[in-house]
């Protein structure tokens, strides 16, 4: 089935190649020459952190697929908006891709007076890639062991507990806002840039708590470093079998996750998206590759672009509801 928005940005395609007098066979023609180069595939965060993991971990089967080079290129800033914002600005010509994060395609338009570009309009779905649960988590030396303390522990002005998160309106950042929220404790939140000098700080006392995506806590967790309290889907995570969720330590229903996904500019033909879905499928159904995406914490998560938008558009009117009833603003 085609979404409205697919349909739209398909009809705009062709509206364009009608306006500059370019017949519909040579749109075709070129969607059957790509790819004829490197295709680059843009990480809107820098090198290091999960979301760039997983785009070094697709652009080598990827590679192989299209026969072409496929170039990661870290584009960080302003929450992952500079690196969005380039693609969705950019040639729809299949040639570079966005790795996009639920802040990316669902929050951060809720966040932000000047995001620069409409995520729903200049961004057409590929196929989404990931599903991470976030996993509620102490120091392993800390006196809190389950969610009821946690909560506790908060509600005692004395101790000033206190969040870390990777940056202000990141899935870390929401995540715990959201438990507040249905919680009823006010715990401070401490932003960081990068969930790695928060798990530093947090590892060496100086922060109470931490929302992380699981799978950048994960070794820490194996180690004994971190202790894991509950993590934020309805669902236990199979990494995490012995742990429960939020939902079952006192506060049902909630769930949350973060999530990424392949994008590419509005416009782009219609054959080179499909052809895109179809190698990206086909690497995700590899059995090897699909233990190594486990392996990061990750869901495997695959489908069509269609399924793809459904997710983009029912995340936007969540985070959308969250953000202002939160009265979170970032600029």
């Amino acid at each position: 089935m085609i979404t409205t928005r697919a349909f739209l940005a398909a009809a705009a395609a062709t509206a364009a190649t009608l306006a500059l007098g370019l017949p519909i066979a040579a749109h075709a023609q070129q969607a059957d020459a790509w790819p004829s180069r490197a295709v680059t595939f843009v990480v809107p965060y820098p090198p290091g952190g999960p979301t760039d993991l997983m785009a070094r971990l697709i652009a080598v089967p990827l590679a192989q697929r299209l026969k072409v080079p496929v170039i990661v290129e870290n584009k960080a800033g302003a929450g992952g908006n500079i690196g969005a914002g380039q693609v969705a600005k950019g040639k729809p010509d299949g040639y570079t891709l966005l790795l996009a994060a639920s802040g990316n395609l669902a929050a951060n338009q809720f966040l932000y007076a000047r995001l620069g570009f409409d995520p729903l309009k200049d961004l057409m779905p590929v196929m989404q890639i990931s599903r991470f649960p976030l996993v509620l988590e102490v120091a392993a030396n800390s006196p809190i062991r389950n969610v009821q303390e946690y909560v506790a522990f908060a509600k005692n002005p004395a101790h000033r507990a206190t969040f870390g998160s990777a940056s202000n309106g990141t899935p870390q950042h929401l995540g715990a806002e959201l438990f507040k929220a249905q919680a009823k404790v006010d715990i401070s939140h401490v932003p960081y840039k990068g969930a790695g000098p928060a798990l530093v700080d947090l590892m060496g006392g100086q922060i109470t708590s931490m929302f992380d995506i699981l799978g950048s806590s994960l070794p820490h967790i194996k180690s004994g470093k971190l202790r894991p309290l509950a993590v934020t889907t309805q669902a236990r995570s199979p990494l995490l079998p012995d742990v429960p969720s939020i939902s079952e330590s006192g506060y049902p229903g909630f769930d949350y996750y973060a999530w990424h996904g392949i994008s590419v500019a509005a416009g782009t033909p219609q054959p080179i998206v499909a052809r895109l879905n179809t190698e990206l499928n086909a690497i995700f159904a590899d059995p090897a590759f699909k233990a190594r995406w486990q392996d990061i914490g990750s869901e495997v998560v695959a489908g069509t672009p269609e399924q793809f938008d459904r997710v983009i558009t029912s995340e936007a009117k969540r985070m959308e509801a969250l953000i202002k009833g939160l009265n979170i603003q970032l600029d």
